[in-house]
């Protein structure tokens, strides 16, 4: 596979239609993105497409988020059209003058923050422990930091109290997209401890476009201001503010990812590939021929995730059903170990 052809899935999954190009195949079943594969059903709810989004409705919706994140005052939830972007606008609204960003990770950091200072996960715990070996890993002298916690793609969760004790020193951006359906530190975010949340992951619906910022008394109301009127459609209100209601539902979500990814770490594991970071709707996988491997399962229509940066690693999402799993396990008889 020519370098460039590879490059374009290196940038983020879901990228379907450019794997169809460049191996052809259909029936494609998409790995790439770590999204639930099962949606939550939109059937009989109005989507409103008709009118805007009246405020009311918007507050509503905030406050469901809320109830879901444990968040006692709905006016510090901040519907935004997407996680990706808030990320972008609050590198305007937050004045940072040296900004960093824990990597290995979500490459969208770096692109609202592209100026930011990349430390590793370990300078984190130097700061904590006091350390001037550590604290010399652009971590000591930052006002920013910015991580996702459970991390992409390896899945770590960063400790809560250390998150919490950073904030008393600069601003900290946590990244939540895969921490539902956990409550995570959605209670404890204020101005300096801001949390990013994402809707379509668990909900299996990403074309929703639906996050939310969780900030203080301060932050929120500058990025209600920048989004305006309209932040979300009226579809992403009606659907969200169902969706969160619905717990029956949830609940249910929660035992079809914990029962799958169970079975996917079977179908790894007896292929001789070891789960190197995991998160519940994701599997880090480590293999020397990770890009042919990627070619293997592309071959047999299955889009996987690999990184430009870490070429021996490889992020599989969850299949839906026996099916999936089943296709995944006979491509994988292929490729030699």
């Amino acid at each position: 596979m020519h370098a460039r052809d590879l490059a374009l899935f290196h940038a983020h999954g879901g990228r379907v239609d450019a794997a169809r190009a460049t191996f052809g195949g259909d029936d494609w079943i998409d790995l790439s993105t770590g999204i639930a594969p099962w949606a939550w059903p939109v059937a009989g709810v109005p989507l409103g497409w008709e009118q805007l989004p009246e405020p009311g409705a918007i507050a509503a919706l905030e406050a469901a988020a809320a109830e879901a994140f444990g968040v006692t005052d709905p006016a510090r939830v901040v519907a935004v059209p997407g996680s990706d972007l808030a990320m972008r606008l609050l590198a305007r609204v937050i004045a940072a003058r040296r900004p960093c960003v824990v990597r290995p990770g979500y490459a969208g950091h770096l692109a609202a923050w592209p100026d930011a200072v990349a430390v590793a996960p370990d300078a984190m715990r130097g700061l904590a422990s006091g350390s001037p070996a550590q604290e010399h890993g652009g971590v000591a002298d930052a006002d920013m930091l910015v991580l996702a916690s459970p991390a992409n793609p390896d899945g770590r969760v960063t400790d809560p109290a250390l998150l919490r004790m950073l904030a008393g020193r600069m601003t900290v951006v946590v990244d939540e997209a895969y921490a539902d359906p956990a409550p995570g530190l959605c209670p404890d975010a204020d101005d300096r401890l801001v949390v990013l949340r994402s809707f379509g992951k668990f909900y299996g619906l990403p074309g929703v476009r639906l996050g939310f910022v969780i900030a203080g008394t301060d932050l929120a109301p500058q990025l209600r201001a920048l989004l305006g009127d309209w932040p979300v459609s009226s579809a992403a209100v009606a659907i969200g503010t169902a969706a969160y209601r619905d717990q029956h539902w949830h609940r249910g979500q929660q035992a079809r990812i914990t029962e799958t990814g169970g079975l996917l770490d079977e179908v790894l594991r007896d292929a001789g590939l070891p789960v190197v970071g995991s998160a519940p709707l994701f599997r880090l996988i480590a293999c020397d021929g990770a890009t042919k491997l990627f070619e293997t399962l592309a071959h047999h229509a299955i889009l996987t995730r690999p990184f430009a940066d870490q070429p021996d690693r490889l992020r599989i999402g969850l299949p839906r059903g026996a099916a999936g799993l089943v296709r995944l396990a006979t491509a994988l008889e292929e490729f030699p170990r």
